[in-house]
């Protein structure tokens, strides 16, 4: 019966050479027996692979086997016939590039060739990188402006990690030679931290900029005043003017958080102002209120 290359590679018969070369490549990295020490039928399923696309990889030998269901001449009922012009018809010829698949396979296991080392198809050892690793580490609002370090257990090493000020919800930092061991010998992967900011209650996070809100008496909302503000470095007086509206903004140019690579760079701080009344007036206030009140 003949063996169904197409399904071997899960693509339809109408899929082009990229789609056919892309399933390649995910199966033949899935099925590769490096990365598959511990299954036995793993060489065997690459191999149904590799001649599923020796094939349909192959612009003639795919034409052939849509065809007749094979490559192999006698079996397409083709005896002794010859090829084009009359020249007899070479099967061995025909082969698909082995140097596109080694190409695949360099890209795949990041494999260096040396003495020793085979083509894919060879079954000979090969080198490849070790899978990078990712690890969640949060840090507050505070450390993402002054920069944080934290200390990462690796097996029975402690490694030191420096997170650099600026970061934000997303910032990957990169530990080279961290993540997984490589196969025979291979480059290890990397460890990347991705970096999760805290809410903080104080401060809003819009990019490098951020906000908070400041409360600021009806007197120096309406007379003029100052009120403090809250930084993440040292408070500061703003000055608020004479009419100042509740929900005012004011930008403190430079105050807000670092930007990563760019030193002594900052972005802003928006402080919004919410007038407070009191709430509790005695008699003679009220009094004093409603006839300022009656003055307008």
């Amino acid at each position: 019966m003949a063996k169904d290359y197409y399904k071997t590679l899960g693509v339809s018969r109408g899929a082009n050479e990229k789609e056919i070369k892309q399933a390649f490549r995910k199966l033949a990295k899935k099925h590769h027996p490096d990365a598959n020490l511990n299954d036995p039928s793993a060489e065997a399923r690459f191999k149904e692979i590799n001649e599923a696309y020796e094939v349909l990889g192959d612009k003639e030998k795919r034409q052939m086997y849509d065809q007749f269901g094979t490559t192999n001449p006698q079996q397409a009922g083709w005896g002794g016939a010859g090829g084009a012009n009359g020249a007899p018809f070479n099967y061995t010829n025909t082969n698909v590039d082995f140097g596109d698949i080694g190409d695949i396979f360099g890209s795949l296991f990041g494999r260096q060739r040396s003495a020793g080392v085979g083509s894919p198809f060879s079954g000979a050892a090969t080198m490849s990188k070790g899978q990078d690793l990712e690890q969640r580490v949060s840090i507050t609002l505070q450390e993402a402006y002054t920069g944080a370090t934290r200390l990462i257990t690796k097996g029975d090493r402690t490694v030191r990690v420096n997170i650099p000020a600026g970061a934000k919800t997303g910032t990957k930092v990169r530990l080279a030679g961290e993540g997984e061991q490589g196969f025979n010998g291979g480059q290890s992967g990397d460890l990347y931290l991705m970096i999760e900011v805290e809410p903080d209650s104080r401060f809003g996070r819009e990019g490098d900029d951020l906000t908070t809100d400041v409360k600021v008496d009806m007197f120096a909302a309406l007379l003029g005043g100052e009120a403090e503000v809250p930084t993440l470095g040292r408070a500061i007086r703003l000055k608020i003017p004479a009419g100042t509206q509740s929900g005012r903004r004011f930008r403190l140019s430079g105050k807000g958080m670092p930007l990563i690579g760019q030193k002594d760079r900052h972005g802003d701080l928006f402080a919004r102002v919410l007038v407070t009344v009191p709430e509790n007036l005695s008699d003679e206030q009220r009094d004093l209120v409603e006839q300022l009140r009656a003055t307008f």
